[in-house]
């Protein structure tokens, strides 16, 4: 019966180092006698007991390591302090076991002393503006050094770059003197746009004004000749009605009428400007006026 209990202890042993399953996005190396053997699957997998061991585990996720800070120095003598983080995948397990002793802390020193490298290469306000390019840099060497430790590095990202406290001063004090100054240059602007808005304004006023005032002289001219027109016009058509009338019978006897009684007109009115009685000392003077007047009317008429 403890034959058997042991036999069966032993067979469970046996069971439980023969059978292993493996997680998905998992790889398991297997050592034979100590040597590499085979790297397991995620599924179930068989081993020798005793003969073969599970020698190493690995994680075939993308895995972010926090790279340290540290100091760096730029082209231009000044310290910054950088840190950032790093994403890897382990993409050959047997390399990823012994191709480093520890690919983790291979990776970190080498994204640290790379990065001190491109930084070293770039003047302090480049380092700011061209983050891609260092990261990139840094992948780029990072990549290309890990494929003997069957790591894939996939990207890095600089999380923070800090310059000293008096460079930072420094900084901050540039960045208000060039706001201060685009804000100038921006008012400037403004207050020369206003002028020009105010002469280009003033300009075509007065461009508009002078015409408005030609126009005008030009429809008063137009007016006035109308006028001396039409009455010069309305003066023929008299003349030539009274030339007219004269003609026809008892037009001489009308006329030398209403010239008697112009002339009787003139006579009061003057008496009366005067306060004097002015009457004439020979009263043929009136005939012969009568006379002189009917004469230039019927040479008139007969022209």
């Amino acid at each position: 019966m403890e034959i058997a209990l042991v036999i069966l202890v032993i067979a469970a042993i046996f069971v439980v180092q023969s059978i292993k399953v493996v997680p998905q996005q998992h790889a398991w190396v297997v050592e034979r006698l100590g040597r590499y053997h085979a790297t397991l699957t995620p599924g179930l997998n068989f081993l020798v007991p005793f003969v073969d061991r599970l020698a190493y585990r690995h994680s075939l996720k993308e895995i972010p390591l926090d790279v340290p800070s540290q100091v760096c120095i730029t082209k231009d003598n000044t310290q910054l302090t950088v840190d950032g983080i790093l994403y890897f995948q382990v993409t050959d397990p047997m390399r990823a076991s012994y191709g480093a002793s520890n690919y983790v802390v291979a990776i970190t020193q080498l994204a640290q002393t790379t990065l001190r490298s491109v930084i070293g290469r770039m003047e302090l306000d480049r380092t700011f503006e061209e983050r891609a390019v260092i990261n990139s840099s840094v992948v780029e060497a990072l990549d290309e050094a890990a494929l003997n430790w069957g790591v894939k590095v996939l990207r890095y990202e600089i999380k923070d770059l800090t310059p000293p406290p008096a460079i930072l001063h420094s900084m901050q004090a540039q960045i208000t003197a060039e706001r201060e100054k685009r804000a100038l240059i921006a008012a400037s602007e403004g207050r020369r746009q206003e002028q020009i808005n105010i002469a280009t304004g003033e300009r075509e006023a007065a461009i508009a004004k002078s015409e408005g005032q030609k126009q005008a002289e030009i429809n008063k001219a137009q007016g006035e000749a109308a006028a001396i027109t039409a009455v010069a016009e309305a003066t023929s058509d008299a003349i030539r009605k009274i030339a007219a009338a004269i003609q026809q019978p008892g037009g001489d006897q009308a006329v030398q009428l209403k010239v008697a009684e112009k002339a009787v007109e003139a006579y009061a009115q003057l008496a009366q400007k005067n306060n004097t009685m002015i009457v004439p000392g020979n009263m043929t003077e009136v005939a012969g006026l009568i006379g002189t007047a009917m004469g230039l009317l019927k040479g008139g008429g007969k022209s």
